[in-house]
């Protein structure tokens, strides 16, 4: 879904917001002997909200701390609206808002937020931030008395009262409820609709597919796709096929043609397959009392599953479980 893309121009804030929001060129970074980040190219447009998905290790957590000036990297260069990120750090232009960031055991929801309004130039109002993040009825919890939910919404809040261009985004919606994190994106949705640009990385794929314009998958720390969600879908070149087969056996299943990925469930089969017109007729070959057959396409979870390798189905299981 395109948003308004307009920019911001150039302002106090010292970045060029008619360009590109992230551009990232041949970036590289080790941790000892393991790399991290292995030469990873990207452009982000201002107004985009981009799906940043892979599993455990793959780099996105070390690219994130690039892209915030946390951690400097190896060799390439990272630029967030013509800048330097400490500079975009400083000026406001991109704020965080990370899964481990600390809230203040003794300080109220708005003071935290009032505090940190006060370090940057052109901030939101402490009651326009609460807004935006749906908590004005926590103004004056403490911190210690918020759930973990609360706790998620609280970090939105302060990542938004610097009113930056860019936001990103660590797992935001870890420990909300489904109420919650229907909430949750109900505001995001305003904010982008304003323009703004947004960055999430999160295990919710299904988030993935009804929020983001673009999704990357990374692995291993490189990029192995990178586009719509449509697209994204077409580059596990497959669809899926549901059955149920009394009886079933997984190896069976497995030597069907053209069979890429095997899921059964007692006697409920799900197979993701290259060509589902030559798995289905073998399928019904093999097994001439199958019933309740489906045929659709991929979905990102199966798309995840297909362009990131075995080492992830467990974890794309959980997802959908």
């Amino acid at each position: 879904m395109r948003r308004n893309t307009t920019s911001r121009g150039i302002g106090e804030r010292g970045t060029d917001h008619t360009g590109t929001a992230i551009d990232i060129s041949g970036l590289r970074k080790d941790h000892g002997p393991v790399r991290a980040v292995d030469g990873v190219d990207l452009g982000i447009a201002p107004g985009e909200v981009m799906a940043l998905l892979g599993p455990n290790g793959a780099g996105k957590s070390t690219l994130v701390d690039m892209i915030l000036g946390l951690t400097r990297p190896d060799s390439g260069r990272v630029r967030i609206f013509g800048a330097e990120p400490e500079r975009a750090v400083r000026g406001g232009a991109i704020a965080a808002m990370l899964q481990t960031g600390a809230l203040l055991d003794d300080a109220t929801v708005g003071e935290m937020l009032g505090m940190v309004a006060s370090l940057h130039h052109a901030p939101l109002t402490v009651r326009e931030a609460l807004r935006r993040a749906g908590i004005e009825d926590l103004v004056k919890r403490p911190s210690t008395r918020l759930s973990g939910g609360q706790q998620q919404r609280v970090r939105y809040a302060l990542a938004l009262v610097s009113d930056p261009a860019l936001l990103l985004l660590d797992e935001p919606t870890a420990a909300m409820d489904v109420g919650t994190r229907r909430e949750f994106w109900h505001s995001m949705r305003d904010y982008t609709d304003s323009g703004r640009t947004v960055v999430f990385a999160t295990h919710y794929l299904e988030e993935a597919e009804e929020f983001a314009d673009r999704v990357v998958f990374m692995k291993s720390g490189r990029i192995v796709a990178d586009g719509a969600v449509a697209e994204v879908r077409a580059l596990a070149a497959g669809r899926t096929l549901r059955a149920t087969v009394p009886g079933v056996v997984e190896s069976a299943v497995r030597a069907l043609p053209a069979v890429a990925d095997v899921g059964i469930r007692h006697d409920e089969v799900v197979v993701v397959s290259s060509d589902s017109d030559t798995t289905l007729r073998a399928l019904l070959s093999r097994f001439p009392h199958a019933r309740d057959i489906e045929v659709t396409g991929v979905g990102l979870d199966e798309a995840f599953v297909a362009l990131t390798g075995d080492v992830q189905r467990d974890q794309a299981e959980a997802v959908r479980s």
